[in-house]
Protein backbone atom coordinates (compact mmCIF):
# COMPACT_ATOMS: atom_id res chain seq x y z
CA UNK A 1 0.00 0.00 0.00
CA UNK A 2 2.84 2.37 0.87
CA UNK A 3 4.62 1.74 -2.44
CA UNK A 4 1.43 2.46 -4.36
CA UNK A 5 1.00 5.80 -2.55
CA UNK A 6 4.65 6.65 -3.19
CA UNK A 7 4.28 5.99 -6.93
CA UNK A 8 1.17 8.15 -7.05
CA UNK A 9 2.95 10.92 -5.17
CA UNK A 10 5.93 10.83 -7.55
CA UNK A 11 3.55 10.79 -10.52
CA UNK A 12 1.80 13.89 -9.20
CA UNK A 13 5.12 15.69 -8.67
CA UNK A 14 6.50 14.73 -12.09
CA UNK A 15 6.70 17.64 -14.54
CA UNK A 16 3.85 18.17 -16.95
CA UNK A 17 6.11 17.69 -19.98
CA UNK A 18 7.28 14.32 -18.63
CA UNK A 19 3.72 13.04 -18.33
CA UNK A 20 2.98 14.36 -21.82
CA UNK A 21 5.98 12.46 -23.24
CA UNK A 22 4.87 9.26 -21.48
CA UNK A 23 1.35 9.57 -22.88
CA UNK A 24 2.78 10.26 -26.33
CA UNK A 25 4.86 7.08 -26.26
CA UNK A 26 1.83 5.10 -25.07
CA UNK A 27 -0.39 6.47 -27.82
CA UNK A 28 2.26 5.91 -30.48
CA UNK A 29 2.67 2.31 -29.32
CA UNK A 30 -1.10 1.77 -29.42
CA UNK A 31 -1.31 3.25 -32.92
CA UNK A 32 1.51 1.00 -34.15
CA UNK A 33 -0.17 -2.06 -32.60
CA UNK A 34 -3.51 -1.08 -34.18
CA UNK A 35 -1.88 -0.72 -37.60
CA UNK A 36 -0.09 -4.08 -37.33
CA UNK A 37 -3.30 -5.81 -36.28
CA UNK A 38 -5.62 -3.97 -38.65
CA UNK A 39 -3.49 -4.00 -41.82
CA UNK A 40 -4.17 -7.70 -42.65
CA UNK A 41 -7.93 -7.12 -42.28
CA UNK A 42 -7.80 -4.04 -44.50
CA UNK A 43 -5.82 -5.96 -47.11
CA UNK A 44 -8.28 -8.86 -46.89
CA UNK A 45 -11.14 -6.47 -47.62
CA UNK A 46 -9.43 -4.58 -50.45
CA UNK A 47 -7.91 -7.78 -51.88
CA UNK A 48 -11.36 -9.28 -52.24
CA UNK A 49 -12.00 -6.69 -54.98
CA UNK A 50 -8.87 -7.65 -56.92
CA UNK A 51 -8.20 -10.28 -59.53
CA UNK A 52 -5.42 -12.79 -58.90
CA UNK A 53 -3.07 -10.89 -61.22
CA UNK A 54 -3.62 -7.66 -59.25
CA UNK A 55 -3.11 -9.39 -55.90
CA UNK A 56 0.45 -10.39 -56.86
CA UNK A 57 1.29 -7.16 -58.65
CA UNK A 58 4.36 -5.21 -57.58
CA UNK A 59 4.56 -2.89 -55.76
CA UNK A 60 1.95 -4.05 -53.27
CA UNK A 61 -1.02 -1.71 -52.99
CA UNK A 62 -3.97 -1.72 -50.62
CA UNK A 63 -6.27 0.17 -53.00
CA UNK A 64 -7.39 -1.93 -56.02
CA UNK A 65 -6.33 -0.46 -59.35
CA UNK A 66 -9.30 -1.99 -61.15
CA UNK A 67 -11.95 -2.87 -58.53
CA UNK A 68 -14.19 -5.77 -59.44
CA UNK A 69 -17.03 -7.71 -57.82
CA UNK A 70 -16.17 -10.83 -59.79
CA UNK A 71 -14.88 -12.67 -56.70
CA UNK A 72 -18.11 -12.10 -54.80
CA UNK A 73 -20.27 -12.98 -57.80
CA UNK A 74 -18.44 -16.25 -58.42
CA UNK A 75 -18.45 -17.06 -54.72
CA UNK A 76 -22.14 -16.41 -54.10
CA UNK A 77 -23.54 -17.90 -57.30
CA UNK A 78 -22.01 -21.29 -56.49
CA UNK A 79 -19.99 -21.62 -59.68
CA UNK A 80 -16.94 -22.88 -57.76
CA UNK A 81 -18.27 -23.93 -54.33
CA UNK A 82 -21.72 -23.70 -52.65
CA UNK A 83 -20.46 -20.98 -50.33
CA UNK A 84 -23.87 -19.75 -49.16
CA UNK A 85 -24.81 -23.30 -48.14
CA UNK A 86 -21.48 -23.77 -46.38
CA UNK A 87 -21.87 -20.40 -44.65
CA UNK A 88 -25.31 -21.47 -43.39
CA UNK A 89 -23.83 -24.81 -42.30
CA UNK A 90 -21.22 -23.02 -40.19
CA UNK A 91 -23.87 -20.76 -38.68
CA UNK A 92 -26.08 -23.70 -37.74
CA UNK A 93 -23.21 -25.70 -36.24
CA UNK A 94 -21.81 -22.73 -34.30
CA UNK A 95 -25.17 -21.69 -32.85
CA UNK A 96 -26.17 -25.27 -31.93
CA UNK A 97 -22.79 -26.02 -30.38
CA UNK A 98 -22.84 -22.74 -28.43
CA UNK A 99 -26.30 -23.35 -26.97
CA UNK A 100 -25.54 -26.94 -26.03
CA UNK A 101 -22.16 -25.99 -24.53
CA UNK A 102 -23.80 -23.30 -22.39
CA UNK A 103 -26.32 -25.81 -21.08
CA UNK A 104 -23.74 -28.49 -20.27
CA UNK A 105 -21.16 -26.09 -18.84
CA UNK A 106 -23.64 -24.21 -16.68
CA UNK A 107 -25.19 -27.36 -15.19
CA UNK A 108 -21.81 -28.97 -14.50
CA UNK A 109 -20.41 -25.71 -13.13
CA UNK A 110 -23.43 -25.27 -10.86
CA UNK A 111 -23.03 -28.79 -9.55
CA UNK A 112 -19.37 -28.29 -8.69
CA UNK A 113 -20.01 -24.86 -7.17
CA UNK A 114 -23.10 -25.50 -5.02
CA UNK A 115 -23.30 -29.22 -4.23
CA UNK A 116 -21.26 -31.52 -2.05
CA UNK A 117 -20.89 -35.15 -3.07
CA UNK A 118 -18.43 -38.00 -2.70
CA UNK A 119 -15.36 -37.67 -4.90
CA UNK A 120 -16.08 -34.05 -5.80
CA UNK A 121 -12.49 -32.85 -5.48
CA UNK A 122 -11.05 -35.84 -7.32
CA UNK A 123 -13.57 -35.46 -10.12
CA UNK A 124 -12.81 -31.76 -10.40
CA UNK A 125 -9.08 -32.50 -10.63
CA UNK A 126 -9.77 -34.98 -13.42
CA UNK A 127 -11.77 -32.27 -15.19
CA UNK A 128 -8.87 -29.86 -14.89
CA UNK A 129 -6.41 -32.52 -16.05
CA UNK A 130 -8.28 -32.91 -19.33
CA UNK A 131 -7.42 -29.29 -20.13
CA UNK A 132 -3.81 -30.37 -20.61
CA UNK A 133 -4.66 -32.85 -23.38
CA UNK A 134 -4.25 -31.47 -26.91
CA UNK A 135 -7.07 -32.23 -29.31
CA UNK A 136 -4.70 -34.12 -31.60
CA UNK A 137 -4.30 -36.70 -28.83
CA UNK A 138 -7.98 -37.69 -28.94
CA UNK A 139 -8.57 -37.09 -32.65
CA UNK A 140 -8.06 -40.68 -33.79
CA UNK A 141 -10.09 -42.35 -30.98
CA UNK A 142 -12.84 -39.78 -31.46
CA UNK A 143 -12.87 -40.43 -35.20
CA UNK A 144 -13.14 -44.18 -34.64
CA UNK A 145 -16.04 -43.53 -32.28
CA UNK A 146 -17.81 -41.46 -34.94
CA UNK A 147 -17.30 -44.30 -37.43
CA UNK A 148 -18.72 -46.89 -35.03
CA UNK A 149 -21.89 -44.90 -34.33
CA UNK A 150 -22.21 -43.88 -38.01
CA UNK A 151 -21.99 -40.15 -37.46
CA UNK A 152 -19.52 -39.44 -40.26
CA UNK A 153 -20.67 -36.67 -42.59
CA UNK A 154 -23.25 -35.47 -40.07
CA UNK A 155 -23.32 -32.36 -37.94
CA UNK A 156 -23.81 -34.47 -34.80
CA UNK A 157 -20.15 -35.45 -35.08
CA UNK A 158 -19.19 -31.78 -34.70
CA UNK A 159 -21.84 -30.47 -32.32
CA UNK A 160 -21.92 -33.20 -29.65
CA UNK A 161 -18.15 -33.63 -29.03
CA UNK A 162 -17.67 -29.87 -29.21
CA UNK A 163 -20.36 -29.24 -26.61
CA UNK A 164 -18.40 -31.10 -23.90
CA UNK A 165 -16.01 -28.36 -22.84
CA UNK A 166 -13.83 -28.84 -19.75
CA UNK A 167 -12.83 -25.18 -19.93
CA UNK A 168 -16.48 -24.14 -20.09
CA UNK A 169 -17.34 -26.21 -17.03
CA UNK A 170 -14.39 -24.77 -15.09
CA UNK A 171 -15.23 -21.25 -16.24
CA UNK A 172 -18.86 -21.49 -15.15
CA UNK A 173 -17.92 -23.14 -11.85
CA UNK A 174 -15.63 -20.22 -11.03
CA UNK A 175 -18.38 -17.75 -11.84
CA UNK A 176 -21.09 -19.59 -9.92
CA UNK A 177 -18.97 -19.73 -6.79
CA UNK A 178 -19.85 -16.04 -6.41
CA UNK A 179 -23.58 -16.79 -6.14
CA UNK A 180 -24.44 -16.29 -2.42
CA UNK A 181 -25.28 -19.52 -0.64
CA UNK A 182 -27.83 -17.58 1.40
CA UNK A 183 -29.94 -17.08 -1.72
CA UNK A 184 -29.82 -20.80 -2.48
CA UNK A 185 -30.77 -21.72 1.09
CA UNK A 186 -33.61 -19.18 1.13
CA UNK A 187 -34.96 -20.60 -2.12
CA UNK A 188 -34.89 -24.14 -0.69
CA UNK A 189 -36.76 -22.96 2.41
CA UNK A 190 -39.39 -21.42 0.13
CA UNK A 191 -39.85 -24.82 -1.52
CA UNK A 192 -37.99 -24.25 -4.78
CA UNK A 193 -36.69 -27.35 -6.54
CA UNK A 194 -33.04 -27.81 -7.44
CA UNK A 195 -33.82 -27.13 -11.08
CA UNK A 196 -35.86 -24.06 -10.14
CA UNK A 197 -33.00 -22.68 -8.05
CA UNK A 198 -30.57 -23.22 -10.91
CA UNK A 199 -32.94 -21.66 -13.48
CA UNK A 200 -34.17 -18.69 -11.40
CA UNK A 201 -31.06 -17.88 -9.35
CA UNK A 202 -27.95 -19.52 -10.80
CA UNK A 203 -28.36 -18.61 -14.46
CA UNK A 204 -29.53 -14.98 -14.00
CA UNK A 205 -26.62 -14.21 -11.67
CA UNK A 206 -24.14 -15.87 -14.06
CA UNK A 207 -25.43 -14.25 -17.27
CA UNK A 208 -22.20 -12.26 -17.64
CA UNK A 209 -20.11 -15.43 -17.63
CA UNK A 210 -22.58 -17.06 -20.00
CA UNK A 211 -22.20 -14.22 -22.48
CA UNK A 212 -18.41 -14.40 -22.41
CA UNK A 213 -18.42 -18.19 -22.77
CA UNK A 214 -20.94 -17.97 -25.60
CA UNK A 215 -18.64 -15.68 -27.58
CA UNK A 216 -15.61 -17.90 -26.97
CA UNK A 217 -17.44 -21.08 -27.98
CA UNK A 218 -19.02 -19.45 -31.03
CA UNK A 219 -15.64 -18.17 -32.22
CA UNK A 220 -14.03 -21.56 -31.75
CA UNK A 221 -16.79 -23.38 -33.60
CA UNK A 222 -17.08 -20.77 -36.33
CA UNK A 223 -13.38 -20.93 -37.20
CA UNK A 224 -12.86 -24.66 -36.60
CA UNK A 225 -11.19 -26.35 -39.53
CA UNK A 226 -9.43 -29.57 -38.47
CA UNK A 227 -12.30 -31.61 -37.00
CA UNK A 228 -14.90 -30.69 -39.69
CA UNK A 229 -12.31 -31.57 -42.31
CA UNK A 230 -11.91 -35.02 -40.74
CA UNK A 231 -15.58 -35.96 -40.30
CA UNK A 232 -17.34 -34.21 -43.19
CA UNK A 233 -17.29 -35.85 -46.60
CA UNK A 234 -19.59 -34.07 -49.07
CA UNK A 235 -19.25 -30.52 -50.38
CA UNK A 236 -22.81 -29.63 -49.40
CA UNK A 237 -22.08 -30.58 -45.78
CA UNK A 238 -18.83 -28.61 -45.51
CA UNK A 239 -18.51 -25.65 -43.20
CA UNK A 240 -17.12 -22.47 -44.70
CA UNK A 241 -13.44 -22.97 -43.58
CA UNK A 242 -13.35 -26.38 -45.25
CA UNK A 243 -15.17 -25.04 -48.30
CA UNK A 244 -12.72 -22.17 -48.78
CA UNK A 245 -9.82 -24.62 -48.46
CA UNK A 246 -11.09 -26.44 -51.55
CA UNK A 247 -10.32 -23.32 -53.59
CA UNK A 248 -6.63 -24.11 -53.14
CA UNK A 249 -5.94 -26.35 -56.11
CA UNK A 250 -2.83 -28.08 -57.35
CA UNK A 251 -2.30 -25.69 -60.26
CA UNK A 252 -4.45 -22.70 -59.33
CA UNK A 253 -5.40 -20.91 -56.15
CA UNK A 254 -8.40 -18.57 -56.12
CA UNK A 255 -6.93 -16.00 -53.76
CA UNK A 256 -9.52 -13.35 -54.60
CA UNK A 257 -12.43 -15.67 -53.79
CA UNK A 258 -10.72 -16.86 -50.61
CA UNK A 259 -10.28 -13.27 -49.43
CA UNK A 260 -13.91 -12.50 -50.30
CA UNK A 261 -15.15 -15.55 -48.41
CA UNK A 262 -12.94 -14.77 -45.42
CA UNK A 263 -14.24 -11.19 -45.31
CA UNK A 264 -17.87 -12.33 -45.39
CA UNK A 265 -17.09 -14.81 -42.62
CA UNK A 266 -15.82 -12.01 -40.37
CA UNK A 267 -19.13 -10.12 -40.53
CA UNK A 268 -20.97 -12.27 -37.93
CA UNK A 269 -17.99 -11.98 -35.57
CA UNK A 270 -17.87 -8.20 -35.95
CA UNK A 271 -21.62 -8.01 -35.39
CA UNK A 272 -21.36 -10.01 -32.16
CA UNK A 273 -18.54 -7.88 -30.78
CA UNK A 274 -20.17 -4.59 -31.73
CA UNK A 275 -23.55 -5.60 -30.30
CA UNK A 276 -22.19 -7.09 -27.08
CA UNK A 277 -18.98 -5.17 -26.50
CA UNK A 278 -20.21 -3.51 -23.30
CA UNK A 279 -21.22 -6.80 -21.69
CA UNK A 280 -17.99 -8.47 -22.79
CA UNK A 281 -15.79 -5.69 -21.43
CA UNK A 282 -17.68 -5.65 -18.14
CA UNK A 283 -17.15 -9.39 -17.64
CA UNK A 284 -13.58 -9.94 -18.83
CA UNK A 285 -12.37 -10.68 -15.28
CA UNK A 286 -14.89 -13.48 -14.72
CA UNK A 287 -13.17 -16.68 -13.68
CA UNK A 288 -10.58 -14.95 -11.48
CA UNK A 289 -12.52 -15.90 -8.33
CA UNK A 290 -10.58 -18.26 -6.12
CA UNK A 291 -12.27 -21.60 -5.44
Amino acid sequence: MTSVLQRRYRAQRSPHWQRAIERTFIYVGLVIAAVLVGAPFVYMFTGSFKLNADIFSYPLTFVPRNPTLDNYVRLLNGSEIPYTRQFANSLFVAVAQTLLTLFVASTVGWGFAKYEFAGKQALFLVLLATLTFPFQLVLVPLFLMMVSIRWLDTYWAIIIPGAISAFGCFFMRQSMLAVPNELVDAARIDGASDWGIFWRIGLPLARGALSVLAVLVFLGSWNDYLWPLVVLRTTEMFTYPVGLATLVGLYKVEYGMILAGAFLATLPILTIFIAGRNMLLDNLTIGAIKG
